[in-house]
């Protein structure tokens, strides 16, 4: 198997933020507690995109197209958004 090239634009980043970002705020206002706050949920939803969309690099040759890289994005802030819910949960427990 041979791994695709990481295809960094800024554009890219920036809408993976955001996505992470929007995901974070619709985590923090419609999942209940326990959670990180409102903060911590754009954070962690942040970093979850960013890294769902980095990932997607490594395993599409070329550049993927724009509704996959959110998808990708859309799926990795969820992921880790609910996975840092469920660690609040489990810790408060």
């Amino acid at each position: 198997m041979i791994f695709a090239d990481l295809a960094l634009t800024p554009a890219g980043v920036a809408v993976w933020i955001v996505v992470g970002l929007i995901i974070g705020w619709l985590a923090a206002k419609m999942l209940e507690n326990p959670s990180y706050g409102l903060m911590g949920d754009l954070l962690l939803g942040s970093i979850g995109a960013v890294v769902g969309g980095a990932l997607l690099g490594f395993f599409v040759e070329g550049t993927p197209g724009f509704g996959i890289a959110v998808l990708t994005a859309l799926a990795g802030a969820f992921v880790v958004v609910v996975g840092g819910r469920l660690v609040v949960a489990r810790l408060s427990a």
